[in-house]
């Protein structure tokens, strides 16, 4: 017997509440990819790192807040706990792979391409591994060519994120990679749903694991503890809001566009004492440094 499946038993409220998640989860991890470009090596891996968890329990958490709307007709719906959180460990270290590809490759050419397929695969891979996670008196299967599109989708979006994150243009532009991530991943996420079929059993042999209710505890205290701690690191660090201060060199990297080190350079010359310029006229007039 076919099972009805329903994925918005509450409406509107499940699916903007999870993408707004998603989009917090990215605005915090391709920020912190951004940050990562303008630091020293020594200084990389650590905020890459942090991205990483970012994104991956962002999205995680889109995931099972969209799945507290999701209900099948006939059956109660339970989760296996160590495939659940199984996935998490696999969104945080796949995605976290792009970003490192990206982080010290560049966002550009073969090491966008890369990176994002790879952050693509991550978040279509915690789904995936999350719905197999789910327990009911039924066998799920897949439509394989709408799998392939949402896929298709998860990749495409998180390289146009990354690309921007990679810009290193300002802060709005990590607000607009974040958007994109945040489409990415609800995207896939009501795609891969659309994919879904359930046949039921017809058996009264109740499913084990745990109730939707029953996760929500740990996804509010774990993941969402995590991405508020992340965005207060984000909050008061200056450089992510201000930018590079002056007279610090930026180290050259793929990821950082030349013009924004050259136009550096021209605004802030270095004052050498007792050095005459060819403009004196402009020397003697102000004796503090100009801001052009």
């Amino acid at each position: 017997m076919q099972g009805t499946v329903e994925g918005f038993n509450y409406g509107l409220v499940t699916p903007l509440v999870a993408y707004l998640m998603a989009c917090l989860g990215g605005a915090l991890g391709l920020r912190c990819t951004t940050r990562s470009m303008r630091v020293t090596r020594s200084w990389r891996p650590g905020w890459l790192a942090l991205g990483s968890a970012a994104i991956g329990s962002g999205i995680w958490t889109m995931h099972f807040i969209a799945m507290m709307g999701f209900t099948i007709e006939h059956t109660p719906v339970r989760y296996d706990w160590l495939m659940t959180f199984a996935s998490l460990a696999v969104a945080i270290v796949m995605v976290g792979i792009g970003i490192f590809i990206v982080g010290y490759r560049g966002a550009r050419g073969a090491a966008l391409f890369t990176g994002g397929t790879i952050t693509g695969l991550g978040i279509a891979s915690m789904h995936y591994l999350g719905m197999a996670g789910m327990r009911l008196d039924g066998q799920l299967t897949y439509n394989t060519f709408t799998v392939a599109v949402s896929v298709v989708i998860a990749m495409a979006a998180a390289t146009a994120a990354l690309w921007a994150a990679g810009q290193v243009r300002g802060f709005l532009w990590s607000v607009g990679a974040s958007l994109v991530m945040g489409l990415a991943v609800t995207g896939m996420h009501y795609t891969g749903m659309a994919a879904l079929e359930v046949h039921l059993h017809g058996t009264t042999d109740p499913a084990t694991g745990g109730s939707p209710a029953e996760l929500l505890a740990p996804m509010l205290i774990g993941p969402l503890a995590f991405l508020l701690l992340a965005g207060v690191v984000v909050m008061f660090d200056p450089l992510m809001i201000m930018g590079q201060p002056a007279g610090i060199p930026v180290e050259r990297k793929p990821g950082v566009p030349a013009h924004t080190e050259a136009s550096r350079t021209v605004r802030h010359p270095v004052h050498h004492p007792g050095h005459h310029t060819r403009r004196p006229l402009v020397h003697r007039r102000s004796r503090t440094p100009q801001n052009r």
